[in-house]
């Protein structure tokens, strides 16, 4: 028996169901119950769903499946001619399971794909996470990458960050079957090209997509030689090569515990900080949570961004009396960091800490050479801070995974850092790694005596906000607002959004306030000198978002 109710605050009617935002293309989709509930989506109960309209300026899309009124002005999409530009987004593609992503469309996804990137011939990655619906997709892949010429290399199961490694290990595109922290309803796909080079909208996806829709269309067309198909084992490699880049042979004995969240990491973990390789015994004991590959994720969301997901790894740390503990989300390309005492270390100081050992390794291998790291501008000040301090260049950019990796080749930087937990390394081929990172982090812990809590003090002497959400009827009236309200007051930035920072040197304070990619809804980054000035801000941005 369906228990979920509608998420209209006076129903309590049972859903039958779910409507999710598309805020790149202003889309709101309207499709069946989702078999569990997803964050940041709406359930909706019959009546709901049939007297449903869009937001203004919006175009709602209706499941045929799903409960309508004939007399509605709206568009009703099958699977079948579902627009992909429904899945195809900035970044990557996502989608929900069965009603927007389905074989036929990654096979002409795959089709494409190997036509953008000039695959024919060639070597073409695929590989997949735990989600149950990942191998099938692979295998879709595989059958409209070998349809066009391309020769298939599959992976299998792996992390994302493994795909990257394939990718610039073997210089050949990839193709890696995750939704990553999404719920087990959804899947995706990131695509990297040779030497795990980003591919955005601008750069190739949106040309990916449009040949996808031909194809989706009028078949695919196969080449006179289609391309081959083997199978190819990299997570021992992988781990090696991990271990060359942080040596954590010689720091003092830490224990570790570890929540991979049902994820890739409950894979990854094992090979390259335990056993599971027949690699060198490190000084580390493994405290494991959740390591069962699960697409359902049946303990909680593999998204330690959320700081509910993190309850259940805090507590273990102090009940297990552990030195540090570390979260993967579901692909594992990202981690987080727990202290002594439960208490997570943000990604901001992550990041300063890993600046720090970049810096002074190539310094010492490349003496008097130009160093440049990156960190986007949601990272707190401290990141800048330290980078400067160590005789490094620090180079500001938006948000956004390829765009990231674009800059990593465009100035050569070391290292990359996001207030999201993503670290980018160039000797990682520019890709991001959260492994790689947690390593970084154990290195520099584990080479000196003081716990956690104490040493992760210096990396985090300002007051953050952290990301704060607010749904909106109109972005651009919310944003005009701010901006009337802080006119005189702070310098304006349009740089990713809109940027306010303070005048005053000593009690300084900077607001980023900036559409999200997918949903309406507007994000707010606040930072200050001191916690008092942080709230106060924080409370009368929110206010204008809100009013």
């Amino acid at each position: 028996m369906n228990t979920r109710l509608c998420s209209k605050v006076t129903c309590s009617h049972p859903a039958v169901a779910t409507l999710t935002y598309s805020h790149e293309d202003r889309t709101a989709v309207l499709g069946q119950l989702t078999p569990v509930y997803e964050p940041h989506a709406y359930d909706l109960c019959e009546k709901h769903a049939k007297t449903l309209t869009a937001p203004q300026g919006w175009q709602l899309i209706r499941h045929v499946a799903v409960p309508r009124q004939e007399s509605q002005n709206d568009t009703t999409e099958s699977t079948g001619d579902m627009p992909l530009n429904q899945i195809v987004k900035s970044y990557d593609v996502r989608g929900l399971v069965g009603s927007q992503l389905t074989s036929a469309v990654v096979s002409a996804l795959a089709a494409a794909f190997v036509d953008e990137v000039g695959a024919a011939g060639r070597d073409v990655i695929v590989g997949h996470d735990m989600r149950d619906s990942s191998p099938e997709f692979a295998d879709a892949f595989a059958q409209g990458a070998q349809a066009r010429g391309a020769n298939v290399v599959s992976i299998g199961l792996c992390s994302t960050d493994e795909s990257y490694f394939a990718s610039g290990f073997l210089d050949a595109p990839a193709a890696m079957f995750t939704a990553s922290h999404n719920p087990a309803s959804y899947n995706g796909i990131k695509f990297s090209r040779a030497g795990a080079r980003g591919i955005s909208i601008d750069t190739g996806l949106g040309a990916i997509r449009d040949r996808a829709q031909i194809y989706l269309d009028n078949g695919i067309t196969e080449v006179s030689q289609p391309g081959s198909y083997r199978e190819l084992h990299i997570l021992v490699r992988y781990a090696s090569y991990l271990r060359e880049l942080v040596n954590l042979s010689s720091i003092r004995p830490l224990k570790v515990v570890v929540d991979a969240g049902n994820g890739m990491g409950g894979m990854t973990v094992p090979a390259v900080l335990g056993h599971a390789s027949d690699l060198e015994p490190l000084p580390l004991e493994i405290v494991p949570m959740y390591f069962e590959l699960d697409g359902t994720f049946p303990n909680h969301e593999a998204n330690p961004l959320d700081p509910k997901n993190l309850v259940d790894l805090q507590r273990a740390v102090v009940e297990h009396g552990a030195d540090i503990g570390l979260a993967f989300d579901g692909d594992a390309d990202r981690c987080f960091v727990i202290d002594e005492k439960g208490q997570p270390v943000t990604p901001s100081a992550v990041a300063a800490i890993v600046a720090r050992r970049e810096i002074a390794r190539e310094k010492a291998s490349n003496p008097g050479a130009p160093i440049t790291v990156l960190h986007n501008l949601l990272t707190s000040n401290i990141v800048r801070e330290v980078i400067e301090s160590d005789g490094a260049r620090a180079v500001r950019t938006k948000v956004g995974h390829s765009l990231i990796k674009d800059e990593m080749a465009r100035t050569n930087a070391i290292f990359g850092g996001e207030h999201s937990a993503h670290y980018y390394f160039r000797d990682f081929w520019g890709a991001d790694n959260g492994m790689l990172a947690a390593m970084h982090v154990l290195a520099e812990f584990g080479s000196q005596e003081l716990p956690l809590s104490e040493f992760a003090r210096k990396y985090n002497p300002y007051f953050l906000s952290g990301e704060i959400n607010s749904t909106v009827a109109d972005v651009a009236a919310a944003k005009a607002r701010v901006l009337a309200a802080f006119e005189g007051r702070a310098t304006v930035e349009e740089f990713d959004g809109i940027t306010l920072s303070s005048p005053a040197q000593a009690n300084w304070w900077w607001v980023n306030v900036r559409a999200s990619n997918t949903e309406p809804l507007l994000r707010l980054n606040v930072e200050a000198a001191n916690g008092e000035t942080m709230a106060a801000i924080r409370d009368e941005v929110l206010g204008l978002i809100r009013a």
